[in-house]
C-alpha cells in the first residue's frame, strides 16, 4: 500500500487530500473542523481525519506533498515589492513576519503537524508548483484518457492562468499568464469595490450580476484590460493597487466608476448592479477566450477545468454552450482547497509514474470525501445536546418523511452520509426546499441563512429528467452544481419586464422560481442513483407526490459559518437558524418538539436584514 498525503495551507481554504494506491480515500477542508471561515493554517484536523479514515499513522505515510512552491512565491512578493517600494511597505510589513517565522519553513511545519503515535513523518516533502496542483485536481479525477486543461485563478507563484494537456498519467502546461495581470484578481478588485469580501464575496458579485446591465463594460475594455483574441490580456495596473497595498483599488478607480467602493452592509444601488453585470460580461468573455484557445493549442474536445475562476459557473455554462469542447469537467474544489487533491495525484501519477485509467463517470465519488457518522454516534451526539428526536427504521421510511415535510412547505436541513469536499453542498450537508414555491427563496435566504435575498438558490434535478426542466446541452450531466443552464422554455411563465433592479426578485418567471434567478438561469446539480442514492431517492418521491423533480439545495449553514460538519454543528445551525426540520440519518427533529427553540438568536440575526 503506497499512501501520499496532500496539503494546503497557510494562504486561506487549507485543506487535506489523502491518495492510497491511486484512489482518492478522503479530503477535507479546515474550516470544517475549526468552523473559521477559510481557515488557513495548517489542517492539522483535516489530516488527522483523512488518516483515521484510512487507518493510517503519520509515520507510515510514504509521500507528503504542497500544493505551491513557496519559495518562487516569496520571489514573487519580494520583487513585487521592491518594484513598487516605498508603496507596498504596509503591506510588507504585515506580510514579512509569517514568512520568516513559517512559510518559508514548510518542510519543518508540516513535519510537525505529521506527529502520531509511532512518531512524526520523516520522508520527503514534494513541492509541486500553483497551478501544477490546479492543473492535476482538473485532469486526474476527469472522466477523459486525454483533454485541454485551463486553470484561472487570482495567483500561485508567478502564474495567475494556465493552458495545458493532460494524457494519460501525465498533465503538461504549454501556456501561462503571469502576475499581475490576472482574471482572478480583477474579478476580486471588483467584489472589493463593490462591498463583498475578497475570496468569499465573489459569488455574490456573479448573483448580483443579473440585476443589472452591462453598461460599464466598454469602459472596462477601454481602461482597465487590454484583452486578446487568444484569452490573455493585460491590466491597466494605474487603476489597481493590490500588488502593494491591504486594498484592491484605489483613488482612480473610484473616480472611473463615479465615486468610492461601496461600504460593506450598505444598501446596494443600481451602480453596483451595473457594475457587477459588466466584469462577469468580461470575465465570460476572457474565459470564452482562453477556451478556444486551448482547444487550438491541444487539439482535445475535453476541457478540463480548475483554479478559483473556475467556480464562475455562470462562465462554465457558456463555455458548454458556444466553445467547441463537446465535454468539460469542473473540479468540484476548483478552489485552492482542491490544491491538496492535485498535489497528492500530482506525486502519485507524474512523480512515481503510476498508470492512470480514466472512470467512466469519474472518480471523485461524487465529491463525497468527508467524514461520515455512525447511527451511534449521531444519537450519542444529539441525546448530549439534549435535542429530541425520532428515529426512523428505514431509509424508505425517512425518504417519505422528509417528502411529507418537503411538501408541507417545512424547510428541512438534510445530513446524510459523508460529508463534501468543495464550497458546494451537494446532498450531504444540505438546506432543501420546494422549488415550486415563490416565496421559498426569500424565505430561507432572509429567516434561514441569513444572506442577502438578491442570491439565488440552485436546483438539485434528477438527472434523467433535467433536460424536460433545464436547457442543459450536449447530453451533460452537472453533478457538482457547476453549471449555469436557462430554465426550459416550457417551464417559463409571462412576465412583465418592467421591474428593475432588486425589484426583478419578486417576479415570479417560472413554474419552479425559487431555483429560477431574474435572467432565468440556474445553477443547475444534476442527482443520479449511483453517487447518492438517498438523494435519488427523495427527488423521485417528491415527483410522485407533485409531478415536479426539482427541490431547492443550498449549504447547511448560516451566513459567515462554514458547512456543517458534525451533528452536533448541524443541530446547532438547526436551533439558531429557522429550519423547520432536521434529519440527520435516520434521526428526524421537528423544531417544535426542541426544548429551546433560540428564538432570540434568530430575532438578532433578523434585525440586520429585515427592516423593522
Amino acid at each position: 500500500m503506497t499512501a501520499i498525503l496532500g496539503i494546503s495551507a497557510f494562504y486561506h481554504d487549507s485543506a487535506a487530500a489523502l491518495v492510497v494506491d491511486g484512489r482518492v480515500v478522503a479530503a477535507a477542508q479546515e474550516e470544517r473542523f475549526t468552523r473559521v471561515k477559510h481557515d488557513h493554517e495548517f489542517p492539522k484536523n483535516a489530516v488527522e481525519f483523512c488518516l483515521r479514515h484510512a487507518g493510517i499513522d503519520p509515520a507510515d505515510i510514504d509521500a507528503v506533498g504542497f500544493y505551491d512552491k513557496p519559495l518562487l512565491k516569496f520571489e514573487r512578493l519580494l520583487e513585487t515589492y521592491l518594484a513598487t517600494a516605498p508603496r507596498g511597505f504596509a503591506s510588507f510589513a504585515q506580510a514579512m513576519p509569517l514568512w520568516l517565522k513559517q512559510k518559508l519553513f514548510l518542510p519543518r511545519e508540516i513535519r510537525k503537524g505529521l506527529t502520531g503515535p509511532k512518531g512524526r513523518y520523516k520522508r520527503r516533502v514534494v513541492f509541486v508548483e500553483h497551478h501544477e496542483s490546479h492543473a492535476a485536481s482538473a485532469f486526474f479525477p476527469s472522466p477523459f484518457d486525454e483533454a485541454a486543461v485551463v486553470t484561472l485563478d487570482g495567483v500561485g507563484e508567478w502564474a495567475a492562468a494556465t493552458i495545458g494537456k493532460g494524457e494519460g498519467n501525465r498533465v503538461t502546461l504549454l501556456k501561462e499568464q503571469r502576475f499581475p495581470h490576472s482574471l482572478g484578481l480583477l474579478y476580486s478588485a471588483f467584489t472589493y469595490f463593490t462591498g463583498f469580501r475578497v475570496n468569499s464575496g465573489e459569488y455574490k458579485l456573479m448573483g448580483l450580476a443579473p440585476y443589472g446591465e452591462p453598461r460599464y463594460e466598454a469602459l472596462i475594455r477601454e481602461k482597465l484590460i487590454d484583452l486578446r483574441e487568444d484569452g490573455s490580456f493585460r491590466l491597466n495596473m494605474d487603476y489597481f493597487t493590490f500588488p502593494h497595498a491591504l486594498r484592491m483599488t484605489g483613488r482612480k478607480f473610484a473616480e472611473l466608476f463615479g465615486g468610492p467602493e461601496r461600504s460593506p452592509e450598505a444598501p446596494l444601488t443600481q451602480r453596483e448592479m451595473d457594475i457587477a453585470a459588466s466584469i462577469q460580461r468580461v470575465t465570460e468573455e476572457v474565459m470564452l477566450r482562453t477556451a478556444r484557445h486551448a482547444l487550438e493549442l491541444t487539439g482535445s474536445k475535453n476541457l478540463c477545468l480548475a483554479g478559483g475562476v473556475a467556480l464562475n459557473c455562470v462562465g462554465n455554462g457558456r463555455i458548454l454552450r458556444e466553445s467547441p469542447f463537446e465535454r468539460i469537467w469542473v473540479q468540484p474544489a476548483a478552489g485552492d482547497a482542491g490544491g491538496a487533491l492535485g498535489v497528492a495525484l500530482f506525486t502519485w501519477h507524474q512523480l512515481l509514474g503510476n498508470p492512470r485509467t480514466a472512470s467512466p463517470h469519474d472518480s471523485q465519488e461524487g465529491s463525497r470525501l468527508g467524514p461520515a457518522f455512525t447511527p451511534e454516534e449521531v444519537e450519542s451526539e444529539l441525546t448530549a445536546l439534549g435535542a429530541r428526536f425520532t428515529r426512523l427504521e428505514s431509509d424508505e421510511a425517512l425518504v417519505r418523511a422528509a417528502a411529507d415535510h418537503l411538501t408541507g412547505q417545512r424547510v428541512v436541513g438534510w445530513f446524510q452520509g459523508r460529508m463534501e469536499f468543495g464550497p458546494r453542498a451537494l446532498g450531504g450537508r444540505s438546506i432543501l426546499g420546494d422549488a415550486r414555491s415563490p416565496k421559498m427563496q426569500s424565505e430561507i435566504n432572509l429567516k434561514t441563512k441569513f444572506r442577502e435575498g438578491f442570491r439565488p438558490f440552485a436546483p438539485i434535478v434528477l438527472e434523467h429528467r433535467v433536460r424536460e426542466w433545464f436547457d442543459l446541452p450536449k447530453q451533460h450531466d452537472s453533478p457538482y452544481m457547476l453549471i449555469v443552464a436557462p430554465v426550459a422554455a416550457q417551464r417559463r411563465v409571462p412576465v412583465d419586464e418592467g421591474a428593475s433592479g432588486l425589484d426583478k426578485l419578486r417576479v415570479v418567471r417560472s413554474s419552479i422560481p425559487a431555483v429560477t434567478h431574474v435572467d432565468h438561469s440556474a445553477r443547475v446539480q444534476t442527482v443520479d442513483q449511483r453517487r447518492d442514492p438517498l438523494l435519488f431517492a427523495l427527488l423521485t418521491e417528491f415527483e410522485a407526490r407533485t409531478g415536479c423533480p426539482v427541490l431547492i439545495n443550498t449549504s447547511f449553514n448560516v451566513r459567515s459559518e462554514p458547512i456543517v460538519c458534525t451533528p452536533g454543528d448541524a443541530y446547532r445551525c438547526f436551533m439558531a437558524s429557522r429550519i423547520d426540520t432536521l434529519f440527520v440519518g435516520r434521526c428526524v427533529l421537528r423544531k417544535e418538539d426542541q426544548p429551546d427553540a433560540a428564538k432570540l438568536d434568530i430575532d438578532a440575526h433578523l434585525a440586520k436584514f429585515i427592516p423593522d
